[in-house]
């Protein structure tokens, strides 16, 4: 029971979401009013419409009674015209003391006004369909566009939060839900603000001025109408109520699968290695399977309600063709009133039938509002202080104080009572089994988490206590796994620095011994990467990964496994030139080979996440019995080769 009420109180859409969102058109206050005033001006001159049709039909009307009467008048014998006239009068709604000439002129008149009333008419109706026209583009138009500069707004903004939002919350989030909320929600909240706002307020105002028409033209006829109003707008009420948890499912659905084939498409070399393809499809399948079953429950919903909609639309006008036709029997309602009411029926039942469509619309906009404002409203764990300081050009001093992390909050502790120091231009190597903290650590230095307990100083700054970018901007980067990006091999060295000149990013690119393979492509330095750096082999995308992070010549260097996908050759080439970059610098370095750290000048050996030996190689090889068995325990032919290598060179 308590799981049912929580699930539904997460799928309950937060009161004045939809509100929320349409603020945003406040950004565009200047125009956002324009397909309003459209708007207002295209109904009415859409309600002026019937009024002119019901007095043509009048017109026509009286003038085709009219001639029949002059042509009557003639054949009436003169003894009894006494008698006939007065009853003419009263069949034509003319004053009792209406002489005969009179009458004769009277009929005259209007058999002579109705072919002109008819032409009048006409026109009068063409203009102001072509004024309607020219308005409710107007209004499409300035809605459209409206709705567009929301919507870019509104990504701009999840995008850029996405951006700031800690690596926890991405660790808890997936990437294909986040995609969809970035795209296929905004559209939804896009529709509504453009298109389904502006058939709300449309509606209302078409059913407004309707409701003034025929009160204040036949308020009898009316009120056998109005009924139909109070039990549509119930039934509106209560599909709303059963629809918008029904829309926020679906959404959840197409997250789901959104995830599956983003996945899938990142991983489809793996999927194809391991001959996956079948279950893969599989999982792909259940999950359509469960994002068409959640549409078709929302489509059996309102395959239900438009039926009724419809029913009481036609209930409501039995109840006037019934009442109407008794009042054109009595002669208290002429057929030009008729028609004319007939047609503003029609715009009674129409914004009737639009409040469905819009009940849609808006169901699926408040979902998907709610979890465009999930992401822009979530607490990134990683924050700067109002007052946070800008961090100085630094030195290099890194302190770990009794350093202690959890991830999420709870759960085993990845790093306990951590403390170290290193001077400014040391080179520190971190080694330890898989899950030992190494990584954690190089993830605190830059602040993509923040320690549980303990703290982190660079020249006795506190890092809660600096800008993100102050600090994030003096430290390079090269993790184990290689990221790249669509564009050249230039634009990726150059990431960090898009004002970087070609020598500048020649010379990293040399250093991290990228260089001669970067040349031996047609294009060179303008080789396009592909998706994700497919273009290129596992040590080609490392090594432009450390000229990236070298051209920003930062004060602190992380390496995190670095050389793991270049051959023994490779990385001795690219060791020689790490040491001499690594000159000047406070160097991180995560390498699973215990030959790629052997001159470092501080070697922390971490066992579940705590540091059980630290040292350099040959103290370490003496005093510690884990470095001891993981030195042993490696090929010892790595060293010879590596300094075999390196003598050639």
């Amino acid at each position: 029971m308590n799981r049912k009420r929580n699930d539904a109180k997460r799928d309950a859409a937060p009161r004045g979401t939809m509100l929320r969102a349409a603020r945003y058109l406040w950004n565009y206050r200047g125009q956002a009013a324009l397909p309003y005033v459209f708007m207002v001006v295209a109904v009415l001159a859409q309600l002026l419409v019937p009024k002119l049709v019901g007095r043509v039909i009048d017109a026509v009307t009286n003038g085709v009674v009219a001639k029949s009467v002059l042509d009557l008048l003639p054949k009436i014998p003169t003894g009894a015209m006494p008698m006939a006239l007065p009853k003419i009068l009263e069949t034509l709604k003319l004053p009792a003391a209406t002489t005969l000439d009179q009458l004769t002129a009277e009929l005259t008149a209007r058999v002579d006004s109705a072919p002109s009333a008819l032409i009048t008419t006409g026109v009068l109706i063409v203009v102001f369909a072509l004024v309607r026209g020219a308005f409710a583009f107007l209004q499409a138009y300035w809605a459209e566009r409206n709705s567009q500069s929301v919507a870019y707004d509104l990504r701009n903004d999840v995008y850029a939060k996405i951006q700031r939002l800690s690596f926890s919350y991405h660790d808890r989030n997936q990437t294909g839900q986040l995609m969809v909320r970035a795209t296929d929600d905004v559209e939804k909240v896009r529709l509504f603000l453009g298109q389904g706002l502006l058939q709300l307020l449309s509606a209302v105002v078409l059913l407004t001025g309707t409701l003034i028409i025929i009160f204040t033209t036949n308020a009898r006829l009316a009120f056998a109408t109005l009924w139909i109003l109070p039990a549509a707008m119930v039934l509106f009420v209560i599909f709303a109520s059963v629809s918008r948890p029904l829309f926020n499912k679906v959404q959840q659905a197409l997250s789901a699968l959104n995830t599956i084939l983003q996945e899938n498409l990142a991983g489809m070399k793996v999927i194809r290695s391991f001959v996956r393809e079948a279950s893969e499809t599989r999982k792909f399948e259940a999950s359509a399977d469960h994002l068409l079953k959640r549409q078709i429950i929302i489509a059996r919903l309102f395959t239900f309600m438009f039926p009724v909609v419809f029913l009481i639309a036609n209930l409501g006008q039995a109840t006037t063709l019934n009442a109407g036709g008794q009042q054109i029997i009595q002669g208290t309602l002429s057929l030009g009133e008729w028609q004319e009411f007939s047609l503003y029926l029609v715009y009674l039942f129409l914004p009737i039938a639009q409040f469905g469509f819009i009940i849609t619309q808006l169901g699926q906009a408040t979902a998907s509002a709610a979890r465009i404002f999930e992401i822009l409203d979530a607490k990134s764990d990683i924050t700067e202080k109002p007052d946070a300081l800008t961090l100085p050009p630094i030195k290099g001093q890194v302190r770990f104080e009794r350093v202690s992390f959890r991830y999420f909050g709870g759960g085993d502790p990845v790093l306990q009572d951590v403390s170290f120091e290193t001077r400014p231009g040391q080179t520190v190597a971190l080694l330890g089994a898989t899950g030992s903290g190494k990584t954690t650590i190089i993830n605190l230095l830059p602040r993509f988490y923040d320690p549980t307990e303990g703290r982190i100083t660079i020249d006795g700054y506190d890092l809660r206590d600096v800008t993100l970018d102050s600090l994030r901007g003096q430290i390079g980067i090269v993790l184990q796994e290689t990221t790249l990006f669509s564009g050249t091999i230039r634009e990726n060295i150059a990431f960090g620095r898009p004002d970087a000149s070609l020598d500048e990013i020649t010379a990293a690119a040399k250093a991290a011994a990228a260089h001669d393979f970067i040349l031996s492509f047609p294009q060179g330095y303008d080789t396009p990467v592909g998706e994700r750096g497919t273009t290129l082999s596992g040590g080609q995308k490392q090594r432009i990964a450390i000229a990236r992070a070298l051209l920003l010549n930062p004060r602190i260097l992380i390496l995190d496994d670095s050389t793991s996908n270049v051959d023994l050759t490779t990385e001795v080439q690219i060791q020689a030139a790490l040491e001499r970059l690594m000159k000047g610098r406070t160097s991180f370095v995560i390498a699973q080979r215990i030959s790629t750290v052997l001159n470092a000048d501080l070697i922390l050996v971490l066992d579940k996440g705590r540091v059980v030996a630290s040292g350099r190689h040959a103290e370490l090889l003496e005093e510690s019995e884990i470095y001891a068995e993981i030195y042993n325990s490696q090929l010892i032919g790595d060293d010879v080769q590596a300094l075999a290598a390196a003598g050639k060179e």
